[in-house]
């Protein structure tokens, strides 16, 4: 069975607090979703002349698997469509899909809309055939269905039978208030699908159940779902997208997007980013911490056969697995590494060659010193480097100087922020080149200055963000304590983490920063080689 996905995160997504989307983000969210496959991207709703002029923008939009749609709402009573200026702004919109939603529930129409059952009929009706006569495909929501249908089942029925009657393609029913569980869902769903066809869902998260409802509703007939990336949306949010269609198509075997799947993490990251918000590592399926194994028994389960403690292939959703070198995990998780590198790069050696005991024993020599490689992939690979004196000089670093300036007069009791520049000399190829950066601290000032210093000879350090910074006390030496910094960077699709250890901050900070940019150009540079 064929599930059509309409993806709302232009829309409902952004009505979530703290999401917005600049008109170029929003180009490429529709992009990305196009290329991921879904069937529908609800654009917006026109509501202003900002709004207005990005759907204009949308008229040489050329999508391959997506049809794009306005939202909007139905008349108000006593109005004729043709006087709504919503309604005239969605007929004109260059899209070919006009998303309208009315009310299915009699307390919302007496008490919110303040108008008779039968004239809410006619505004769902005469909006929906106003649509289709400016020649949109029309998808009628109908908002608030299950209370309405718990409150009145033949109501709600004739707002569904009056938005097919009037030539809507879909009918979606709604759980507005997400205040609903999944078997009411499912119970209700049935109802409607023995009925009518082509009826869609549309769930809200305000119990966390909206994957689940989401699922219920396509077991019991649905064929139409309404989904956002990582569950953005009003409040709670909506049905995660991420979490909806690898369930129905890797577990349950309805037809979503096909192989296209295997992109589903890179999408998420990039909607992410376009939304400028920190991208939830914990995700399911995909998180950086999806196929995450950190305890030895698991380690060793999952190298003996991945269904052991994954419950899907991380590869069939564009994720991969990452095992944790720590003190739960022993040895086994550090030896996997040192195969799969060896593998990848294919050197020759054995984990019983002396080059990679050697490895071992330096990884092991820099965790006595505090360095942590758990959650640090990238620099135990180029830890390993190192060791097997594979690690090759993108950059060094000849000068560095950071200077502080403090806000306000000397004790700052103002709490005013700190102000930090550096300035950094580095040499690429024999060729030096000095730079200066200013931050909100230090770290930032010499992220930005190395940032400067390193673009111009590797184009990629452009695309990376750093989305994490953490430092940790090692010892109990008070302000002369070994510190580890952590550091997070993401190039939109990737995640790495990279870290550092040292008495002085700034140097921990120096090495964690070197090492992230280290890992993206080696990686840039393997690329290339591979081509």
């Amino acid at each position: 069975m064929k599930i059509e996905i309409l993806d709302t995160t232009l829309r409902d997504g952004e009505q979530g607090a703290g999401i917005e989307f600049s008109p170029d983000d929003k180009l490429k969210v529709i992009k990305a979703l196009d290329e991921l496959g879904v069937s529908y991207i609800e654009a917006g709703m026109i509501t202003n002349e900002s709004s207005a002029r990005f759907f204009e923008s949308l008229r040489d939009v050329k999508t391959e698997n997506a049809r794009l749609a306005v939202f909007t709402r139905t008349c108000k009573p006593g109005e004729e469509p043709c006087c709504s200026d919503l309604l005239k702004a969605a007929a004109g919109a260059p899209v070919p899909v006009a998303t309208i939603y009315g009310k299915a529930w009699l307390y919302q129409v007496t008490e919110v809309l303040r108008t008779s059952p039968e004239e809410n009929l006619r505004l769902i009706r005469k909006s929906i055939e106003y649509l289709r006569d400016c020649g949109k495909e029309v998808i009628f929501d109908a908002e608030h269905f299950f209370d309405g249908y718990s409150d009145s089942p033949d109501y709600a029925m004739s707002v569904v039978d009056t938005a097919f009657s009037a030539g809507a393609s879909r009918v979606v029913l709604c759980d507005t208030n997400g205040g609903n569980l999944p078997d009411v869902i499912g119970l209700v769903c049935q109802a409607v699908c023995e009925k009518y066809p082509n009826i869609g869902i549309h769930c809200h998260n305000d119990m966390g159940m909206a994957a689940a409802c989401t699922v219920s509703a396509v077991l019991a007939g649905a064929s139409h779902i309404h989904v956002t990336v990582s569950g953005m949306g009003e409040r709670c949010g909506n049905a995660n997208l991420n979490t909806v269609v690898p369930v129905l198509q890797l577990k349950m075997g309805f037809q979503c997007l096909g192989d296209r799947i295997k992109d589903l993490t890179r999408t998420a990251r990039t909607v992410n980013e376009c939304a400028n918000i920190a991208f939830d590592e914990k995700e399911p399926f995909v998180g950086g911490y999806a196929f995450t194994h950190k305890a030895g028994s698991h380690i060793d389960g999952v190298m003996k056969s991945p269904k052991a403690y994954e419950q899907i292939s991380p590869g069939s959703v564009g994720n991969a697995r990452n095992l944790l070198v720590s003190g739960l995990s022993g040895r086994s998780a550090v030896i996997e590494k040192m195969e799969n590198y060896l593998s990848e790069r294919n050197l020759g050696l054995t984990k019983d060659d002396p080059q990679v005991k050697k490895a071992l024993e330096a990884i092991k020599e820099r965790e006595s010193r505090g360095y942590e490689f758990e959650d640090a992939g990238a620099s135990l690979a180029l830890t390993i480097d190192d060791a097997l004196g594979n690690r090759k000089s993108y950059f060094t670093l000849l000068g560095l100087k950071v200077i502080i300036d403090e806000a306000g007069s000397i004790d700052n009791t103002a709490d005013e922020p700190f102000t930090a520049s550096a300035v950094i000399k580095i040499a690429v190829d024999g060729k030096e080149y000095l730079t200066a950066g200013e931050g909100n601290g230090p770290v930032n000032a010499i992220d930005e200055a190395l940032r400067r210093a390193l673009v111009r000879f590797y184009p990629e350090i452009a695309t990376i963000k750093l989305t994490d910074y953490r430092v940790r006390v090692l010892d109990s030496r008070a302000t002369a304590s070994s510190v580890r910094v952590s550091i997070e960077t993401t190039d939109g699709v990737s995640v790495w983490r990279t870290i550092g250890v040292s008495e002085d901050v700034i140097n921990a900070s120096w090495q964690a920063l070197r090492d992230s940019m280290e890992y993206i150009i080696r990686k840039t540079q393997e690329k290339k080689t591979e081509l």
